[in-house]
């Protein structure tokens, strides 16, 4: 009876978060599992080996040694399959809806492999949300590299030199970074604004004691699930034209509008930042995935016309001590969910378990992702 999880050193660029923190080794153990994890994986994110040897964790030279002994095998970024076999079932962010060829030659491997990302999100999975967790993180984070760059202070302020009004600060999108982005600004003591092309989240903005931006578009801006669905081009010029007068205003904009398995909407203009005053600040959290704004560059900061934008990318990770106690705590609600009488048994019937796996002996399995495989094929 029992199964052995293993964790492994991330391998991603700039990643520095882990899987599994030694807290979390205890959810784990009490479904049965016992835990083995490469030498130096959480010491990045502040969890020395140590730690994981009090928790009675077997420590390993490397991830391979990781692969032969374990059965599961958690991760932050999956890496490439080569140390993987059919005996493996790997769980992490893949990226599968961008990257489906990288998913089919990870199938070669004959691994099992759920794509975290793809959890959905009704009420049975909201413990296991890891978008939601991490996306959390980005939106809070934001607004910090948003205030350490304006040159202004964001709360207003009596002094003796007179009074100091607060910043203008704009969040693009209301999901839950962008939620967590305008709690953060106000908490700073920013005037804060939020929009989003689902009118629905009006409320939530206003609760968190922002105004909600009105722009005005034909037609609905929600998409499936929840999340925000890809805007038609009349859509588009119509929002662009109403948000450029908004901008203006603004001091710090923070952009989080993302559609999953696509390139981020562009919500801002290379015209819109030229109509911003000098020394206003973008920052844009969907970079990795092509940017809201037109002039935006993952990974870099930009100045045009004394308009600083910021493209961030992997914001969790730069706070990789919380950020890896969140995903821990997702992972083993995801993990429960398979578990039976002291054994991994994924359920082919559970909506969880369908919409999360990805490949299987030796195939990709995921519709979605096979879906994509074909379009590239015959492109």
């Amino acid at each position: 009876m029992g199964f052995t999880v293993g964790i492994i050193r991330e391998t991603a660029a700039g990643e520095r978060r882990v899987a599994m923190t030694p807290k979390a080794v205890d959810l784990f153990t009490k479904m049965g599992a016992t835990v083995i994890a490469e030498k130096g994986a959480g010491n990045a994110a502040g969890f020395p080996d140590s730690e994981y040897a009090a928790k009675s964790v077997t420590l390993v030279d490397s991830a391979a040694d990781v692969a032969r002994q374990a059965e599961l095998i958690l991760t932050v970024s999956v890496p490439e399959a080569k140390v993987f076999t059919a005996a493996n079932t790997v769980v992490g962010f893949c990226d599968p809806l961008s990257e489906p060829r990288r998913m089919a030659a990870f199938a070669e491997s004959g691994a099992r492999l759920f794509a975290v990302e793809l959890i959905p999100r009704i009420t049975r999975a909201q413990s296991m949300d890891t978008l939601s967790s991490m996306a959390s993180i980005a939106g809070y984070k934001a607004v910090l590299l948003a205030a350490e760059a304006l040159p202004r202070m964001f709360p207003m302020m009596m002094t003796a030199a007179g009074t100091i009004p607060a910043a203008k600060v704009l969040i693009l999108g209301a999901g839950v970074a962008g939620l967590q982005a305008i709690a953060t600004a106000r908490r700073l003591g920013a005037v804060v604004m939020g929009y989003d092309v689902r009118s629905a989240v009006k409320e939530q903005i206003e609760s968190l004691g922002a105004k909600f931006l009105t722009i005005t578009i034909e037609g609905s801006g929600e998409g499936e699930g929840g999340y925000a669905k890809q805007l038609t081009d009349a859509q588009l010029k119509s929002q662009r034209d109403q948000m450029a007068a908004a901008l203006r205003e603004q001091d710090v904009v923070v952009t989080t509008a993302a559609v999953p398995g696509r390139k981020a909407p562009i919500l801002i203009t290379k015209e819109m930042v030229m109509g911003m005053a000098p020394g206003s600040v973008i920052v844009d959290i969907a970079a990795e995935r092509g940017g809201n704004c037109e002039l935006t560059r993952a990974g870099e900061t930009v100045d045009v016309n004394g308009v600083r934008i910021i493209g961030p990318v992997n914001l969790a990770s730069s706070v990789a001590y919380h950020a890896s106690m969140m995903y821990a705590r997702n992972l083993a609600a995801f993990i429960k969910n398979m578990v039976k009488d002291g054994k991994l048994s994924p359920d082919g019937n559970d909506e969880i378990v369908r919409d999360t796996l990805v490949t299987e002996g030796g195939k990709v399995v995921h519709s979605k992702v096979q879906a994509l495989l074909g379009t590239v094929v015959n492109a």
